[in-house]
């Protein structure tokens, strides 16, 4: 099964932004980062997610680690739910992110994706790296 830490970054917020992730096979190790002008981190968080899963097209299982609870719990509590009511919370309102939410729901559709939430900034060596390719991807946006 392929590995996947994903991280966004963004200076300000709104303010340049930056994605990453890292996959591995236990062999072989690719690492992408990439990122916009004007954004949020939220948008980079489900942008590194979205970019990890296209890229890892040919796999049929993955295992997505990420250090935040919004995509997280947007993939795996909130989504159902907005769906039935048509991308809107239970509060009524528009799902923020609503285009980067249903893409990401498309993909995650076609393939069976374990989430693993793990703390950010708390040693773990994926996730500080991810960390570092997010950041510098969202200082070369300024």
């Amino acid at each position: 099964m392929l590995k996947i830490w994903t991280d966004g970054s963004c200076l300000g917020n709104p303010g340049p932004g930056g994605w990453a992730f890292i996959a591995t096979d236990g062999k072989n190790t690719a690492e992408r980062s990439g990122g916009e002008r004007d954004t949020t981190n939220n948008r980079m968080e489900l942008t590194a997610v979205i970019r990890a899963i296209r890229a890892a097209r040919r796999h049929n299982e993955l295992e997505i680690h990420t250090d935040s609870q919004y995509v997280k719990n947007g993939m795996q509590t909130w989504i159902k739910n907005w769906r039935k009511n048509n991308w809107r919370t239970a509060d009524k309102k528009p799902v923020k992110n609503k285009e980067l939410w249903i893409m990401l729901d498309e993909l995650a559709s076609q393939i069976k994706i374990h989430w693993v939430w793990v703390r950010g900034h708390n040693g773990n060596e994926m996730n500080e790296r991810c960390d570092e390719l997010a950041r510098a991807a969202a200082e070369k946006m300024q």
